[in-house]
């Protein structure tokens, strides 16, 4: 059965020690790749190195750090990085595309769906998608690290079957193994914990901007979406059918939760809230695991100023966030309606529904 394969490579696995693209390394990615085409799977790529390979041709010395910079690296680097790529997947007869996404595509519920149809006909085609952030415009993903969450985004978008994301690291350690000799690896991770998070260090290259902490966010977000993911590594030839099989080197997260419809997607990872919803424990244990709407008897507050249709984040009593969903009413309504009745709320306010957040439309993130 054909599978769909995300795989996100991020900026020291593709250049040097000092920045450039390492043509080597494209060519042997590229050749792993195709190999996972040819096994009859629909492939994925999610490439960071836009920067880290056009910094070099400015004349910079080191990775620049002031925005514009890294701007005018990305705009040079990015026309690099593609010319790369389609060479060396041209040696094996595929073809690759550009696709540059920015948060705001994944926020907008059209261009979001506009994105996935172009992915599903170049992915007929036989078409490796080549997906990176739009860098030269988009200012949060150069201030806040590199394409893990971009990749577990795309893994839930496409309902991906796996998402392989490729580090320098053959896997997560309960310590730092280049420090401390006696920690252990990770080989299986069922759900992700405060305490696995603090498993995860920092950036361990000079021309990468994302963490081992990240890679754990980005899992967290595609398991989330029902999308397994590896962290780990990919050195030799046949490694990245070997992690895709099962048996690489690094950590597998499993998920028993199905992948979700484009809907709850945008609203759980894509959409913008527009305010905070406080609930109490009763209303914490039915959207959790109970199954049920949240209707006003368990609100507590509510911040923001939002309206009927709008994303808004439901925080527990302690203000841990729990979730998001579609809100059902306005934020005047909910500071009239919290901890009342059905009965009183039906007396006092005038709303299309009694349920201020609908099951169908909850996307619970705890």
């Amino acid at each position: 059965m054909t599978q769909r394969i995300v795989v996100k490579i991020g900026s020291s696995s593709l250049t040097s020690d000092t920045g450039g693209l390492n043509p080597d390394k494209i060519r042997f990615f590229a050749s792993e790749l195709a190999q996972l085409q040819k096994d009859g799977n629909q492939v994925l790529l999610v490439t960071s190195g836009a920067v880290a390979a056009g910094f070099t041709s400015l004349g910079y010395r080191t990775r620049p750090k002031v925005l514009h910079e890294k701007q005018a690296a990305a705009a040079v680097g990015q026309a690099l990085l593609m010319q790369a790529y389609h060479e060396a997947f041209a040696s094996h007869g595929i073809s690759v595309a550009q696709i540059l996404l920015t948060r705001y595509d994944f926020s907008n519920r059209k261009r979001v769906q506009n994105a996935l149809m172009t992915i599903d006909e170049l992915l007929h085609r036989g078409v490796v998608p080549i997906i990176n952030e739009n860098d030269t415009v988009s200012v949060d993903e150069l201030k806040f690290g590199d394409n893990d969450t971009l990749s577990a985004l795309v893994g839930n978008l496409v309902k991906a079957s796996k998402l392989i994301i490729i580090t320098d690291m053959d896997g997560l350690y309960t310590d730092d193994p280049r420090k401390n000799a006696n920690a252990q690896r990770i080989d299986r991770v069922a759900a992700i914990s405060d305490e696995l998070f603090s498993f995860a260090g920092g950036s361990g290259s000079a021309v990468g901007t994302g963490g081992m902490r990240s890679k754990v966010e980005a899992a967290r977000i595609a398991m989330r979406g029902g999308v397994p993911v590896f962290i780990g590594r990919v050195l030799e030839p046949g490694d990245l059918p070997i992690a895709v099989g099962g048996s690489g080197k690094g950590t597998y997260f499993d998920t028993a939760l199905n992948n979700l419809p484009v809907k709850k997607q945008w609203v759980g990872f894509h959409s913008l809230p527009q305010g905070q919803i406080l609930v109490d424990p009763g209303a914490r244990s039915a959207l959790m695991s109970g199954g049920k709407s949240l209707l006003p008897a368990g609100i507590i507050g509510a911040t923001g100023d939002f309206h009927p249709g709008d994303v808004v984040e439901v925080l527990s009593n302690e203000g841990s966030l729990l979730g998001r969903g579609v809100v059902n009413y306005a934020a005047w309504q909910i500071q009239a309606a919290a901890g009342l009745s059905t009965e009183e709320v039906q007396k006092r306010v005038e709303v299309a529904r009694i349920e201020v957040i609908h099951r169908d439309e909850w996307v619970p993130l705890a």
